[in-house]
């Protein structure tokens, strides 16, 4: 069976401030590097077979700092793109819920029937990742994969595998809240 590790990428300054992230390109902060230490740490000497990643600049920086000291390469693929926040891109989380209370709202209780101004449906999203999981399990039938990403496309990525129902993804991240999830799907083939 083909296990995944989901590695949230490291925190960002949009992430300190509560602003919301989408598929806006934001370097770590300086302070990431003691989350990617404590990542490295949990993931060595674990067999990990490929390494796929966000072409997002936080999950790049991640993937990377992450997979040289455990030699390993990463592919970056646009299938693994984050979710096109639109007009919310940059934001802080406090203004968005002031500007549109009820969109907002509905965002939390029911995400997948909202499209940020500007923006997409989770279900394009969700789209992606379906193809890019097409692919991998194509390629690759057991052992791990990990896949490095921002949120919220880590949490989508983890209801689509797990088919869960999505939880609420308009949080941002917490200081220091890198995580890394171990999941083995409950289907081992997404149509």
């Amino acid at each position: 069976m083909l296990q995944f590790l989901i590695v949230c990428s490291g925190t960002t300054e949009f992430d300190r401030q509560g602003r919301v992230l989408g598929n806006l390109d934001v370097p770590l902060h300086a302070d990431a590097t003691r989350e990617l230490e404590e990542i490295v740490d949990r993931l060595r000497g674990t067999a990990i077979d490929a390494v796929y990643a966000s072409p997002g600049q936080s999950a790049l920086e991640t993937a990377e700092r992450v997979c040289e000291p455990l030699e390993m390469k990463f592919k970056s693929l646009e299938s693994l793109q984050n979710i096109n926040l639109g007009l919310w891109q940059g934001l802080l989380l406090e203004e968005v819920k002031r500007k549109q209370p009820k969109v907002f709202r509905q965002w939390q209780e029911n995400p997948e029937t909202i499209c940020p101004p500007e923006g997409e449906m989770l279900q394009a999203a969700r789209d992606r990742i379906d193809f890019f999981l097409n692919k991998v399990y194509k390629k690759h039938k057991s052992g791990s994969i990990m896949v490095v990403v921002a949120e919220p496309l880590a949490s989508i990525l983890v209801s689509v595998l797990e088919q869960s129902e999505l939880k609420d993804i308009s949080q941002t991240r917490s200081d220091g809240d890198t995580r890394v999830q171990r999941i083995s799907p409950v289907l081992t083939n997404v149509s």
